[in-house]
C-alpha cells in the first residue's frame, strides 16, 4: 500500500474508437500507472461503460489505492459533450448519453467529461508545454480526426461546446461522405479510416500493396502500425497515399493557421505517431504554401511527445481544474 493517503489523486480516461486508456495521477499530474483495454463499441454503450468502470477500478487498485483516495475522474470521449451529456459520438454510436450521471453513480466519485481532443490539447498545453503558449491548436489524427483550441491560455469550446471539430473541415466535396452525411471532410480523407478508404479504392482499381497479404483486399483490421511497416517496406501504393494524406493535413493546418493565428499547431494521434517522419515535412511545406506571406512567421508545427498519455493527462488536468475551481 502507498503512503500519504491524504494526497489527492486523479484518474484520467481516454475513450477512443478502438481502445480505452485509463491512468491515475498524483496531485502534480505525474502519471503513476495506466491500463488499456479494447473499446468494443459494437457491443453497445452499456458494455463500453462497464469497461470504463472496470478500467478505473483496476488502475486505482494497481497503485494500492482505494476509490476514496481519488479526488475526481476526468473522461475524454470522441464527441460533443454538453451539460454532462454526450450529444453525439459517432465512432461509439452514442447519442444523448448522460455519461456524467451514469459514471458518478457507478464510481461514487466526482466525474467530469469533455471531448477527448479538447482534453488532449489541454494536457499537451498544461503538461508538455508547461502552459507557456498563449495560443495553441491541437490536431489529432487517429480513427477519426479531432482538435482542441487554446486561446489566451484557456481551453476554448465555443458557444455550443462543439468548437475544435476540425475533422469536419470541408476539403473536397467530391469525396465520400461521413457517417452523418457531410461530404469531403478532413476526417474522411486523412484519418486512419480515410486512409483505409483511399487504399481500398486503389486496390479495387488494380493497385498492389503488401498489406493485402496480411489483411486481405478489404484491409480488415488496418492499424497505423501496418501503414508504418508498409512504408518501411517501400510499398509504392502506401507511400503515395501517405504523401497525399500529408498534403491534405497540410491544407487543413494552413486553414487553421489563417483562422486562429496560433503560436503552436501540435499534431498527435496514432497516425502521426506512426508516420511522423514521412508526413511532418510534407505537412509543414504544404501549410507554408497555402497561407498569406508572413502569417507563418514564428508559428511552430510540431508533433506531441506525449503519445497515448496526452489524452489521459488532459482528462486528469480537467478533473483537477474542476474540483479546484
Amino acid at each position: 500500500m502507498r503512503g500519504a493517503k491524504s494526497k489527492p489523486f486523479y484518474v484520467g480516461v481516454d475513450v477512443g474508437g478502438t481502445k480505452i486508456l485509463t491512468g491515475v495521477f498524483d496531485a502534480s499530474l505525474k502519471l503513476l500507472g495506466a491500463v488499456k483495454m479494447k473499446t468494443r463499441a459494437e457491443e453497445g454503450a452499456e458494455a463500453v461503460l462497464d469497461r470504463i468502470e472496470s478500467s478505473v477500478r483496476e488502475v486505482v487498485a494497481e497503485q494500492g489505492l482505494r476509490m476514496a483516495d481519488v479526488r475526481a475522474v476526468g473522461l475524454g470521449v470522441p464527441g460533443v459533450v454538453r451539460r454532462g451529456r454526450v450529444v453525439c459520438a459517432t465512432n461509439l454510436g452514442w447519442t444523448d448519453l448522460p455519461i456524467i450521471q451514469i459514471m458518478k453513480r457507478r464510481l461514487r466519485r466526482p466525474v467530469f467529461a469533455d471531448n477527448d481532443c479538447n482534453l488532449f490539447a489541454l494536457g499537451v498545453h498544461t503538461v508538455e508545454f508547461k502552459g507557456r503558449p498563449r495560443h495553441l491548436l491541437g490536431v489529432f489524427l487517429g480513427t477519426g480526426i479531432g482538435g482542441g483550441i487554446i486561446i489566451d491560455g484557456k481551453l476554448h469550446v465555443g458557444f455550443t461546446q462543439g468548437a475544435g471539430e476540425f475533422g469536419l473541415l470541408i476539403l473536397d466535396r467530391t469525396r465520400p461522405k461521413t457517417g452523418f452525411g457531410i461530404r469531403g471532410t478532413f476526417e474522411t480523407l486523412a484519418s486512419r479510416k480515410g486512409m483505409h478508404w483511399r487504399l481500398c479504392q486503389e486496390i479495387a482499381k488494380g493497385g498492389k500493396t503488401v498489406l493485402t497479404t496480411e489483411l486481405g483486399r478489404r484491409l480488415q483490421g488496418l492499424r497505423s502500425r501496418h501503414l508504418l511497416q508498409a512504408w518501411d517496406d517501400r510499398d509504392a501504393l502506401v507511400r503515395r497515399v501517405v504523401r497525399e494524406v500529408a498534403q491534405d493535413v497540410g491544407l487543413a493546418v494552413a486553414s487553421l493557421i489563417s483562422a486562429f493565428g496560433p503560436e503552436y499547431v501540435v499534431l498527435g494521434g496514432g497516425v502521426m505517431e506512426a508516420l511522423k517522419e514521412p508526413m511532418l515535412p510534407i505537412i509543414r511545406k504544404t501549410a507554408a504554401q497555402h497561407v498569406l506571406p508572413g502569417t507563418l512567421t514564428g508559428v511552430k508545427i510540431v508533433t506531441s511527445k506525449m503519445g497515448d498519455a496526452g489524452g489521459i493527462t488532459g482528462a486528469a488536468v480537467w478533473a483537477r481544474s474542476q474540483v479546484s475551481a
